[in-house]
């Protein structure tokens, strides 16, 4: 592919990544957020303006090889803000790159989409057998991502990868994340591969790193091309130390949405 890849939401946590992480491996970067991003690297095109605006993202994709749209609220927030900045900002996106003529859009969907599937009792969780359950309102804003996604790649031939990511951080920090983490190394390794697959249509796979204490299945994945080179273990013995070994039985472990499903969670974040 030729030209840059548009990455919204550029100014955010995975959106630093990238633009650090791309041009390693080729990609021209041409960065959008709402906010400027701090100190653009060499080389880097980069755009203010709001992902919901159609019109703005129209242009910015113009010229685009791929979009990477990560922009909106990456966590529990109101009906009505999840649903204005992640919901049509998804759409915004799709319908921008399908008027811009640009083939493919890489999608930051999220666990929470599927938030309320439980851990099996043996092997790992692959994507068909974690259904839309979403456990929270961002849940649903990413259960809207995927069949948005899926929509413009059958109606309109776009190839749409939708990333279910875990933990991305730069390292883990509770017992959960050894085995949702997903690596800044790692996360830039799946966006590339998303990138790079020869005709992928349509897809959801999970975004994890190749964690030993993982339970979703990387299956899909490595299809795409994606290698995964870190593992959360290496933070294992401070964490249990600090915390514990993990309770299984717990629904911050025994469930794909972790925190978001348990009770006190809901009364926090549902009460407004």
């Amino acid at each position: 592919m030729t030209g840059p890849v548009l990455v919204t939401g550029a100014a955010g946590r995975i959106g630093t990544v990238l633009r650090g992480g791309l041009p390693e491996r080729g990609w021209a970067v041409r960065s959008l957020d709402v906010v400027a991003v701090p100190e653009p690297r060499p080389g880097e095109e980069h755009l203010v303006a709001d992902a919901t605006d159609l019109a703005a993202m129209t242009g910015a994709a113009r010229g685009a090889s791929a979009v990477v749209h990560l922009a909106g609220i990456a966590g529990e927030s109101t009906w009505a803000a999840i649903s204005h900045a992640n919901i049509e900002g998804t759409y915004c996106a799709l319908e921008a790159a399908r008027r811009a003529g640009v083939p493919r859009v890489v999608l930051a969907s999220s666990n929470h989409a599927s938030g309320w599937t439980e851990r099996p009792d043996g092997g790992l969780l692959r994507e068909e057998d974690a259904p839309p359950r979403p456990d929270t309102y961002y849940g649903v804003s990413k259960v809207a991502m995927e069949a948005l996604g899926s929509l413009y790649a059958d109606r309109y031939g776009l190839d749409v990868v939708c990333l279910r990511i875990g933990s991305a951080f730069a390292e883990p920090t509770t017992t959960r994340q050894l085995s949702t983490w997903l690596s800044p190394a790692d996360t830039v390794a799946l966006v590339d591969a998303a990138l790079r697959a020869p005709s992928p249509g349509f897809r959801v796979v999970w975004g994890v790193s190749d964690n030993t204490r993982r339970w979703w299945d990387l299956s899909a994945a490595e299809a795409l091309g994606y290698r995964p080179t870190d593992d959360a273990e290496g933070y294992a013995a401070a964490l249990v130390a600090a915390h514990g070994e993990p309770d299984l039985a717990d629904p911050v472990h025994r469930r794909v949405g972790g925190e978001y499903t348990t009770a006190d969670f809901d009364a926090e974040h549902f009460t407004a």
